[in-house]
């Protein structure tokens, strides 16, 4: 014989508890987090307006799942509720990243990247660009061609002697275009000449028709840059546009530092 389908009615109402299981489970979720050393159950039951016995359930459900743990009858949030408020935080860490780059990028009508140096590589970690104001394409990897690039002898040019020649002996110098430095020796001589904290500009050295700039950001002990591109009849433009990004991102550097670590 065939089983009869559940009403509309019934189906309604079997969704609308397991809504209102979602929305109980949240709430104690959200108050376990205001209690950093912990609360027991009753008082969790309390807090969020709940029957013991459906907090009790709900508890052991969060408990199996991950997303709490117990310890000495204490409710704790556990490694699946810390992983999301981790991903949650990363999110923002982005967009204020990405909202950051956009409005610079209007600003000074050029495209802009944000790089790292982490593990060892250099790491374009954000590009903005418009239809307007193109990104150069990557055509040789910039992992690879951190001499020829603005973004790569900013990031070195941070660096201690050891961790640039540790860089050249896994990516050796290379000629990229007819403008590129030709050997490891003159581009360490390059990053000995340039100041700490001062722009730095490449002229078609990785890109035919382009040239580039960018500024470091350093937070710690983390390396870090920004950068712009120009067209080559633009030149011009190279250290003002840089001086000015200099100056917006000294204005914005406390909320820029966190996204350092994406």
């Amino acid at each position: 014989m065939e089983r009869s389908r559940p009403s509309v009615p019934e189906q309604q109402r079997s969704s609308q508890t397991l809504i209102g299981s979602v929305q109980r489970a949240m709430r104690l979720l959200e108050t376990v987090a205001r209690h950093a050393h912990g609360a027991p159950a009753k008082q969790l039951a309390r807090e969020t307006g709940l029957a013991l016995p459906t907090a009790y359930h709900l508890l052991r459900t969060l408990v199996h799942e991950g997303y709490l743990h117990r310890d000495r009858g204490l409710f704790f949030l556990g490694e699946a509720a810390e992983r999301l408020s981790s991903s949650g935080a990363e999110q923002k860490r982005r967009s204020t990243l990405v909202d950051t780059l956009a409005r610079w990028r209007d600003l000074l009508g050029v495209p802009l990247y944000y790089a790292v140096y982490r593990d060892g590589e250099i790491e374009v970690v954000c590009v903005s660009e418009s239809p307007g104001n193109p990104a150069v394409p990557e055509w040789a990897d910039f992992r690879e061609t951190g001499h020829a690039h603005a973004i790569g002898k900013c990031l070195l040019s941070q660096l201690d002697d050891e961790a640039r020649r540790d860089h050249l002996s896994r990516y050796p110098v290379r000629s990229v275009t007819p403008y590129t430095v030709r050997d490891d020796h003159s581009f360490l001589r390059r990053l000995e000449r340039t100041g700490r904290m001062e722009p730095v500009t490449e002229r078609q050295e990785y890109a035919l028709g382009t040239v580039c700039a960018a500024i470091p950001v350093t937070v710690g002990t983390a390396a870090a840059t920004l950068a712009f591109s120009l067209p080559a009849h633009q030149a011009d433009r190279l250290l003002p546009t840089a001086h000015q990004l200099q100056s917006e991102a000294g204005r914005r550097l406390g909320s820029l530092a966190l996204s350092i670590s994406i």
